[in-house]
């Protein structure tokens, strides 16, 4: 498993990549170092997302869950809603306007994690954050 920093809205997280969703670490770490802005998920509950539009990665659904846990970070391929990414930072249900999705659960938050609620209200009242990949 390789680690990735992830800076977002004055916070350090580090994230494990899942050995579980190869196909999707593989592409996503070849746009390392990736900068996005995250916000405010509409429809999922407590996450926040990088919505991608039309964007395509190259990979299709492998892994994919609609639950993630806190600090779970799951790709979207596209398909019935735009392609994106999304963070859980509390009780979440992967949605778009669509219904429900499922997306690849490609990197999982393992240092920092006490800091994601903050994170997430501070996206939420403050609007979008600037978000940084890195490779470690």
């Amino acid at each position: 498993m390789a680690r990735i920093r992830i800076t977002a809205g004055g916070y350090q997280f580090v994230a494990e990549t899942n050995p579980d969703a190869p196909l999707t670490v593989a592409a996503f770490t070849k746009l390392l170092p990736y900068r996005q802005k995250l916000i405010h998920v509409r429809w999922s509950g407590e996450g926040c997302w990088i919505p991608l539009g039309e964007f395509k990665l190259g990979v299709g659904f492998e892994n994919h869950t609609s639950h993630p846990s806190v600090g779970d970070i799951l790709f979207y391929p596209g398909g019935y809603s735009e392609t994106e990414i999304i963070l859980a930072y509390g009780s979440c249900c992967f949605a778009s306007k669509m219904g429900q999705l499922a997306g690849n659960h490609f990197l999982t938050i393992v240092e920092g994690k006490e800091n994601l609620r903050a994170l997430g209200t501070k996206v939420l009242w403050e609007g979008a954050q600037d978000v940084v990949f890195e490779a470690m």
